[in-house]
């Protein structure tokens, strides 16, 4: 046949097929990477049940040594691929022990690791946010395990914090005053002097902090004077009401703050940002800083707060806050309630 004659592919079913290609591969790949995940988690399992009957039988390297060696023989003659030498089997003791008194959230990320990656993270002393950190880079990236040493070894936790805060100070404030901001501001703040026992409204929860104004601006920290609650702006003939307006000395600026009982919501960044406006149009005085919005919510998710900041150009912050008392902070609630009894049956005595 003459190759004149040959009937070239058309450009459109070409582009079906390679269409047709690409999805085929993407099922394939998702299925493999499904089937991989399901496997780390049956094999997580069987190293944490393994690693819980190790530490429930207080086999310790002292007198335990000849057990567990006997033990990973007779294990090896009935499976002897699945890795069961006697160092295998105290790190499942070790795995064991590290996590099982962990949050519910890093124990699911390390279940679905491999091994290896596992033993690197122990290996490597992580805290329990470093090693829920680094346990979801693996998951979302899927790296192996060079680059997960790699990554702990550039400190990628550290840098990933430093440059994931919940504000957009950075590209809205000077440079020194966006510095001095991140300085003061937090992104998580305790709320547990209230003594919230049970869900309250936002008002509720607004009253309780003018209530206790003293002990919030102490933990907001030093420099904030409270200006006032449900405070009035009034423009073009409408008015608006800031939850709580504060000033701060050092940063000199007027400092919104917006409360929200919930998790954040996108939504809460414009109405914000509007405040700010009236703020700087209204209350700002001359020689000050432009306004600063802190939205307080009860949760928020890093990436969804970094979207919602972007290309803004009114600096605002989203922090969160716990309404249960750490420890410490309950064993000072109850001496300084205890002192401030006795002085005032001394007083009345």
């Amino acid at each position: 046949m003459n190759e004149q004659n040959i009937p070239k592919p058309q450009t459109e079913k070409q582009n079906d097929y390679s269409e047709l290609l690409r999805q085929a591969v993407a099922v394939i790949n998702q299925t493999r990477s499904n089937l991989a995940l399901q496997i780390n988690t049956h094999v997580s399992y069987m190293h944490w049940q393994l690693g819980k009957l190790l530490y429930e039988r207080k086999l310790e390297s002292e007198h335990g040594t000849g057990v567990i060696k006997q033990l990973s023989i007779d294990l090896k003659s009935k499976y002897p691929t699945m890795g069961l030498s006697s160092r295998n089997l105290w790190d499942m003791k070790r795995f064991y022990i590290r996590f099982v008194d962990t949050s519910q959230k890093l124990r699911r990320a390390v279940a679905v690791l491999p091994w290896s990656h596992n033993l690197l993270i122990m290996n490597k002393h992580l805290n329990d946010e470093q090693a829920e950190f680094y346990a979801n880079e693996v998951i979302v990236k899927g790296w192996n395990r060079d680059l997960l040493l790699n990554a702990i070894k550039m400190d990628t936790f550290a840098n990933q914090k430093l440059s994931s805060r919940n504000n957009n100070f950075s590209t809205t404030l000077p440079s020194a005053q966006a510095q001095f901001a991140n300085e003061i501001f937090r992104d998580t703040y305790n709320l547990g002097f209230l003594g919230v026992t049970e869900p309250i409204q936002e008002l509720e929860l607004e009253h309780r902090l003018v209530e206790k104004v003293k002990q919030f601006l102490l933990e907001l920290g030093k420099g904030f004077s409270f200006i006032g609650n449900q405070y009035v702006l009034e423009y073009n003939g409408k008015q608006r009401k800031v939850d709580m307006l504060l000033y701060h000395r050092g940063l000199r600026c007027l400092v919104a703050i917006d409360l929200k009982i919930g998790a954040f919501e996108p939504e809460y960044v414009g109405k914000m940002n509007y405040y700010l406006s009236l703020l700087d149009r209204l209350e700002r005085q001359e020689g000050e800083n432009p306004s600063i919005g802190i939205i307080l919510c009860a949760e928020k998710d890093h990436v969804e707060v970094q979207l919602a900041l972007e290309d803004l150009g009114k600096p605002i912050g989203v922090a969160d806050y716990q309404l249960i008392i750490p420890t410490e902070g309950l064993q000072k609630v109850i001496s300084d309630g205890i002192e401030e009894f006795e002085n005032n049956q001394n007083k009345q005595g």
